[in-house]
Order: structure tokens, then C-alpha cells, then sequence
């Protein structure tokens, strides 16, 4: 076999294929691998990376050129191994998990430096006093845009001009300025309680020991779990590294940018859907030219290519908006450990009620484990009171207990704040006809249409549907007898309304208008304490500080709970241990209300006494006693097609397929729960494998033995499923 030539270079490409493609190098032209390149591919230019591995046994002369290298940092080894381990385990094509590395092309490319101008030392012919105000300004070295110095002077813009015509005042390039001021870790210490400075102290060394480790930070709410780990990202700035933090929720990123910004000075970088487009090509150009040294963000950031990266933190590690559930199916929070593992830096995952799997490996030794049982400034954990709605229910056709609107009463009267939390968008969740029982679902989903009163529609939450609520019964033509079934937190609102006419009341819910921006701005009004009663869905669970909150009350404790998903009762501990969470937090006194018609149930009798412990160790035996996560492993299968017929054919092909294993096994094919989205039949396939077995090796065996999709068939693969709808 003839030796392959240095003049060809293994290229990855952001498409669905499994391995890199070979290119020729133009003469000229030194490659390194991570290196960014324009490469032809059939009639378009795409951008790529040379990557690692072996080129094809081709002529050069039969193989395409490539066009061009971008002037950006290439991507280090641990990025590439980074992107082929992601791709290695969830089953994607490797150019699907660089497409999200190369996000930003506009980045690519430097950005244009700024015309400035600067004293040259000379003096103008004639002095005036508009041209000696410039002077006084311009005499201290420093440089200035045109506009800046005669804003700054108090003179118009042809003053300055003048200067220039007779050069007294000279123009230079300037470089475009830092997307963020760099932060100082020493800008604002905080005054740590004795735990929390222990807690600190052992995250410092964990940075200061050069190497990877993982430490779960399990802390009470509002024990300062984030003053603590600024600790630990003070420690990798004096270092001179780059840190990552990750957040769930844009809509966290608001209140955690002031804190941030009270310590050290400058805000972070941000990185979600809501910053634009230039500003993301800012950001991700200076993150890999190591300007930017601190990033905070979404999933998405994980796929940053830092310069010199020292730590991730994944704050509420717990939080299911972690997995990403689109064209690559992968978990932010394992993902990221993974890439502090492949850098050799520290990861600290942050929570008040951590994942089973991070549990489980803090008490098997795998992640540190460091606990803050107390909150800060000695301020109480709320008393958790439960409301056994089988003897003291609301009056019919409401939906707060008496004992709930009595506390809110008492809460007022304080001039202190409550909170009711229901995780329903909308209305209701179900309209239907009293006269023929017509019930309005999707068109296009199994899924009822859920009323939004406010905005007069029905919605449907899986694809987006929507059309107006209609006056009569589109089946049967009644008119006035369309009820609505259920409570959502509009519905909320009105009864609250009713009970408290004079009460400053906000609804928050991600689909009212506004968007991210209304958001934040409802969020800092309730932090001044300009709201009586907040009413909200699963967003008022996300780390929030209200001072003044002191009430909260669960109007449906037992949502979630009923359904076959195995991570069922740990994901509504989670929620609801966190919405009682948000009260108290600065010492009064405080009470959470669970309204439940299951009382006896173990997730809410561990919510009521305080005891997550036996919460967690009761779960934790349970799944291990099925070999479920993390004691086993699964794999979900989802085969999608445009009609039910096809997608089950292919499915049930797939499962006869499958070779025989002593440790996996193929449960279904099975209609899916949400068994059409968007237009398509869903039947899914689950793997249950032991934690020895090659899942990944198996999965791949399998699809290449089985039935190739063809017409409207698509397969989707996900590697430790969250969701089983």
C-alpha cells in the first residue's frame, strides 16, 4: 500500500457522515490538525476541520482542493477528542457534533479594527478654545475614536477634524474592544460563613491541583452555593484560565449576571438563544483567542472552543432543560464532565436536590462531595405543611384550599409575598363541548389544545399549532357550552383575582408576551417587592432570590407523579423541593403549602418532614433493585414516519433484527405515549443493557444488520433517555 501524501489532510465535515473526508492541500499552504478550512463540497463551500486520522490511498490529483484557511485559533486535541467522544457515544454522526462547535462562521473570520487618533506631539497654527479643549483631552496619550473625543471635548466633530488636517492629531488602528471587561477576582470578597469557607476552600484546591476532578456541591437552598463556587472560579482566574459556567435557563441569566458582576467586577460573557447573532460571534472569536475568560450560558456553551479552559461548573445539574432532544440527543451536565475529563480541568456540579446519578456517584467515591446543610445568615428552611385535599378541597369549580387562601390572607396583611405554583401553561389544559363532548386536540399531535384565554386561543405546547377559540362547537354547533376543564395559571389568576381584588398579582409562564426580555424585568419587580402574589410555572423553580417571599403554596403536589416515567417521583422531589425553596430565603419566617389527594405518598411525606435523605435512598435502592440508571443503562429507540402503518412496519423490522445478548434486552416495539408530533406516528423501541455491556457497540451492530429507513421513515437514537413521552 502506497504511503498516503503529506499533501492531503483528513477533513471533517459539518454533515451527517461517519468518518472525516480527504482533501489536497493547495501548494502553499501549512495545515495543523483543528485548523478551519472552506472546503468545496459539490456545488457550495462549507466550513470544516482538518481533523485526526488516517487520509484515503487517493492521488491528490483526484481529490478536491481546499479553498482556504480561516485566520482564527484551530481547535486543540482535547476539543477534537471532545467532539469524536460525543459523537462516540450518542451515537451521532461526528460532523453533527462539530457543526455545533462552528455555530458561529461569522466569527471566523478577525473583526476590522477601529479608527482611532492620538496627540502626534505637534501644535495646531492657531489655538482656539475649542481646539485647546480637544488638546487637554488628547495631551494624555491615550487613543480616541472621532466621535468619542469631540463628544468628550463638547465640540462638533469638524474640530476635530481640523487637527487632523494639520496633523496634530494622528490616526492609528485601533483593536475591537473585548465583548466584557475581564473580571477581578479580587475585586469583592464575600464574607462566608464557616461551611461555606470550607466548602470554598476545598473547590480552591481542587482548581489549584492541575488536573480533572468532580465535585458534587449539594447545598440546602439559599445556603450560597454560588458565593462559594466564585470561589472557586476566582482561583482558575488567578491561575490565568478560562472558566465555563453552565446555566439551565435564559432566563436565570439576568439576576446571576448582577451577582457575578457585585463580585468580580464585570459580568460574564453570555452565550444563549436570546444574544444575537454578531454579538455570538464576538463572544465565540474571543473565547477562542482567550479574551473572554469567563462564559455563562446554556447547553449550547459547552461547544465553545475555549484557549485555555480551567473550570465548568454546571449550576442546578439537576435541571431536565440539560438535555437536548434534537438531531443530537445528548445531557449538558454529563457532557460537560466529560469535556473536564478530556481537558484535565475540574468540573463542580451545583445543586439543592442533585440527580440521582451525581448522588450516586458522590457516595461511590467517583465525584467529591461537599454540603452546605445550613442557609445563610442562619435564615430557616420553610415549614412544609401538607393539605390533604380529600377532607379540606376547595369549593367546587375553584381550585386553592381554604387553608392556602387563609395563609395568603395572613401573608398579605404582613405586606410579604406569596407564590402559587402550578406547572400548567394557559388556561386549561382540555376544552370541550358539554353537549356532544367534542374535545379539541392538535391536528397535528396527540395532544389536547390547551386554552389561553388571555391571548384567545388554543395552543397546542408540542409543535406551536394554534387557532382562535370558537363560539360554537365545531362538531356539533352548540353555542355556549364549550367548558373549560382543569386549572392553568390563568385560571390561577382569575380565582385569585376573585379571592384578592386588590393584590398586585403577576402571572409568570415562558409562553406569555414579552418574551425573555418581560421576563426579567417581572422578576427583578418581584425581587424590589413590587408584586403581593406571584403565580407561576415550573420558571418560578429556577434558583430565584425573593426576599420578601414568604408563602408558597403547590396547587397540585401530585402532578407528574402518575405516569410511567421512572424518573417520575425523583424529577417532582426536584421541583417541588425547589418551589418551596424560593421562601424564606432572607429569614422570616416561612411556610410551603403541598396540596395533595396522595399525602401518604414518599415524595411528598419526605418533602413534609424535611427528609431528603430517606428520599434518596429509598429511589436510589429502587432503581437499583431494576437495574434502571445509573445501575443500568438505556437506550430509546423512536421511529417516526409520516403514516402510523409505516412507522410500525419499520419498527417491528427493526426489533427481529435485533441480535440476541445475555445482558440487552429490547423491550416494544410500542406506540409512543405522544404518539403523533408534528405529523408523524412515533412507535418506540427501548434498550435496557447492564452497565458491563457495550451498549454503543451493540446499538451500532444492530442499525447496520437492520432495515435501512427509507420514504418518510426516520430513526433517532437516545443514549440515557429523560424523557419517555
Amino acid at each position: 500500500m502506497p504511503p498516503v501524501p503529506e499533501n492531503v489532510v483528513p477533513v471533517l465535515l459539518p454533515i451527517p457522515a461517519d468518518r472525516p473526508y480527504s482533501y489536497a492541500v493547495p501548494e502553499g499552504m501549512k495545515l495543523v490538525a483543528g485548523d478551519i478550512v472552506a472546503v468545496p463540497l459539490g456545488p457550495r463551500t462549507v466550513i470544516a476541520a482538518v481533523w485526526d486520522g488516517e487520509t484515503d490511498n487517493v492521488d491528490p490529483g483526484k481529490l478536491r482542493e481546499i479553498e482556504g484557511r480561516f485566520d482564527c485559533p484551530p481547535l486543540d486535541a482535547a476539543m477534537r477528542r471532545f467532539v469524536d467522544w460525543v459523537a462516540n457515544y450518542c451515537l451521532a454522526p461526528p460532523g453533527m457534533v462539530l457543526k455545533m462547535v462552528l455555530r458561529a462562521p461569522g466569527a471566523l473570520v478577525p473583526l476590522e479594527p477601529m479608527e482611532g487618533i492620538v496627540y502626534s506631539g505637534r501644535e495646531p497654527e492657531r489655538m482656539t478654545k475649542a481646539r485647546e479643549a480637544v488638546l487637554d483631552l488628547a495631551r494624555d496619550g491615550l487613543a480616541w475614536t472621532r466621535s468619542g473625543l469631540a463628544h468628550a471635548a463638547g465640540v462638533s466633530s469638524g474640530v476635530v477634524d481640523g487637527l487632523m488636517a494639520q496633523a496634530v492629531l494622528s490616526r492609528i488602528e485601533i483593536p475591537a474592544p473585548p465583548v466584557v471587561a475581564p473580571p477581578d477576582p479580587d475585586h469583592a470578597t464575600t464574607e462566608l460563613s464557616d461551611g461555606q469557607a470550607q466548602a470554598a476552600d476545598a473547590l480552591r484546591k481542587a482548581v489549584e491541583a492541575d488536573g480533572f476532578s468532580a465535585t458534587l456541591l449539594e447545598g440546602v437552598t439559599g445556603s450560597g452555593k454560588t458565593e462559594v463556587y466564585f470561589e472557586a472560579v476566582a482561583a482558575a482566574l488567578k491561575k490565568g484560565r478560562q472558566v465555563l459556567i453552565l446555566l439551565p435557563e435564559i432566563a436565570l441569566t439576568a439576576a446571576f449576571l448582577e451577582r457575578f458582576e457585585q463580585r468580580f467586577g464585570a459580568k460574564p460573557a453570555e452565550w444563549h438563544s436570546d444574544v444575537s447573532p454578531k454579538r455570538r460571534e464576538q463572544v465565540w472569536r474571543q473565547v477562542a483567542t482567550g479574551e473572554v475568560r469567563v462564559v455563562a450560558g446554556a447547553r449550547s456553551a459547552l461547544f465553545l472552543p475555549f484557549e485555555e479552559l480551567g473550570l465548568v461548573v454546571i449550576d442546578e445539574e439537576h435541571d431536565p432543560a440539560y438535555k437536548q432532544e434534537d438531531r443530537v440527543f445528548y445531557h449538558a451536565r454529563d457532557m460537560a464532565v466529560v469535556r473536564a475529563n478530556l481537558t484535565g480541568v475540574p468540573a463542580v456540579l451545583v445543586s439543592a436536590t442533585p440527580s440521582i446519578e451525581s448522588r450516586v456517584n458522590a457516595e461511590a467515591g467517583k465525584y467529591g462531595h461537599i454540603r452546605l446543610a445550613e442557609r445563610y445568615a442562619a435564615a430557616e428552611l420553610p415549614e412544609i405543611k401538607v393539605i390533604d385535599m380529600r377532607r379540606s378541597g376547595p369549593a367546587r369549580g375553584s381550585f386553592i384550599s381554604p387553608v392556602l387562601i387563609e395563609a395568603m390572607k395572613q401573608t398579605l396583611e404582613k405586606k410579604q409575598q406569596s407564590l402559587l405554583f402550578l406547572n400548567r401553561r394557559g388556561y386549561a389544559p382540555l376544552t370541550l363541548c358539554r353537549v356532544c363532548g367534542h374535545r379539541f386536540q392538535c391536528p397535528d399531535c396527540s395532544a389536547w389544545l390547551v386554552e389561553h384565554r388571555f391571548r384567545r386561543q388554543l395552543v397546542c405546547h408540542h409543535c406551536g399549532h394554534s387557532e382562535p377559540v370558537p363560539e360554537a362547537c365545531p362538531e356539533c354547533g352548540a353555542l355556549d357550552h364549550l367548558v373549560a376543564c382543569g386549572p392553568g395559571v390563568e385560571r390561577l389568576a382569575e380565582e385569585v383575582l376573585h379571592h384578592f381584588p386588590d393584590a398586585r398579582t403577576i402571572v409568570l409562564s415562558s409562553d406569555l408576551l414579552g418574551g425573555v426580555s418581560r421576563l426579567r424585568l417581572e422578576l427583578e419587580a418581584i425581587a424590589k417587592g413590587e408584586v403581593d402574589i406571584v403565580i407561576g410555572t415550573q420558571l418560578v423553580a429556577k434558583g430565584h432570590n425573593f426576599p420578601a417571599m414568604t408563602c408558597v403554596g403547590v396547587i397540585d403536589a401530585d402532578l407528574g407523579l402518575a405516569n410511567g416515567d421512572p424518573r417520575a417521583a425523583e424529577r417532582t422531589f426536584q421541583l417541588l423541593a425547589q418551589v418551596t425553596g424560593r421562601a424564606g430565603r432572607t429569614g422570616a419566617a416561612s411556610t410551603g403549602f403541598l396540596q395533595s389527594y396522595q399525602p401518604e405518598h414518599s415524595v411528598i411525606a419526605a418533602l413534609a418532614a424535611g427528609d431528603s435523605e430517606s428520599f434518596y435512598a429509598r429511589e436510589i435502592e429502587a432503581r437499583r433493585q431494576a437495574a434502571l440508571p445509573p445501575f443500568g443503562r438505556l437506550a430509546s429507540v423512536i421511529v417516526s414516519a409520516a403514516s402510523r402503518q409505516e412507522a410500525e412496519r419499520h419498527a417491528r423490522e427493526m426489533r427481529r433484527a435485533a441480535s440476541a445478548h445475555a445482558e440487552i434486552s429490547v423491550l416494544g416495539p410500542a406506540e409512543a405515549p405522544m404518539a403523533l408530533i408534528r405529523g408523524r406516528h412515533r412507535f418506540r423501541l427501548l434498550v435496557h443493557a447492564s452497565r458491563r455491556a457495550d451498549l454503543q457497540g451493540w446499538l451500532r451492530q444492530w442499525l447496520n444488520a437492520g432495515p435501512k429507513a427509507r420514504g418518510s421513515v426516520r430513526v433517532q437514537i437516545d443514549i440515557d433517555p429523560q424523557s419517555f413521552l
